[in-house]
């Protein structure tokens, strides 16, 4: 019964997850969701970026210490280690989905593009961008990256291994290809808000701070020499920029 509670826990976690992730598209590219990244009362200028900046923080807190290797180390003392990266992932999709919920709009335009031809590129490359996110998790383990594996096995008594290390397809081009997805569907966009700015400038920041300086540090802990010759040869987030890349 404690493994099925468990695997319930985690399918629970994983379609939360997929809510937020599906309305993550709608919220920053302003359509289909009910409250979107420039929808809602428009506050105060202060009273806006304090709130937004808030939330922000929160996820961004959430998501790096929870991701941290000596958290989970904790962590696991207190709950069922099955559950560790559905809870993971639970908290993160609440966190996104207060986000959404309370995310104060900005809406004065910084820029607006009018040439038609050129905003269905920069629609095409933020669903591109998301395409990027979603087909990247799949390069590595998509099953294992959200919880499922771990409850699958816990629920058949068998033992779970890590994510193996890979540099298959986008991962041989750029060492995080989920960020530079998100990075890529965060800033093509026909029309940039005052909103929308300040959430994909703090959000790129965070990716930037995030994988640098602790991402990196524990992948390279954790793997070693294999990484460290990775980081030699393939770029971060900007395909190409290395001499050569692993193939």
């Amino acid at each position: 019964m404690k493994k099925l509670l468990i695997f319930l826990y985690g399918i629970m976690a994983y379609v939360i997850f997929l809510i937020a992730f599906l309305y993550a598209i709608g919220f920053t590219g302003n359509f289909i969701v009910p409250k979107s990244i420039d929808s809602g009362i428009e506050a105060p200028l202060v009273f806006s970026l304090l709130i937004n900046a808030s939330l922000l923080s929160i996820f961004a807190i959430q998501h790096s210490v929870m991701a941290r290797p000596s958290f989970k180390r904790v962590l696991i003392k207190v709950i069922p280690k099955a559950m560790e990266r559905s809870t993971y992932i639970l908290l993160s999709s609440l966190a996104l989905l207060l986000l959404y919920w309370q995310w104060q709009p900005l809406p004065q335009v910084i820029w607006r593009v009018e040439n038609q031809s050129i905003s269905i590129i920069l629609v095409a490359l933020f669903f591109v961008g998301w395409l990027i996110v979603f087909l990247s998790t799949f390069m590595i383990n998509h099953f294992e990256l959200f919880g499922l594996q771990q409850i699958y096995n816990n629920l058949k008594q068998t033992n779970s291994k890590p994510i193996a290390f890979t540099t298959r397809f986008f991962y041989g081009i750029v060492r995080h290809p989920i960020m530079l997805g998100f990075l890529i569907a965060f800033w093509t966009t026909p029309v940039m808000t005052v909103g929308h700015l300040f959430f994909t400038v703090m959000t790129s920041l965070y990716i930037y701070i995030a994988v640098k300086f602790f991402e990196e540090k524990d992948l390279k802990k954790f793997i070693g020499e294999e990484y460290e010759d990775y980081v030699k040869k393939v770029p971060m987030f900007i395909p190409f920029t290395k001499k050569r890349s692993i193939k």
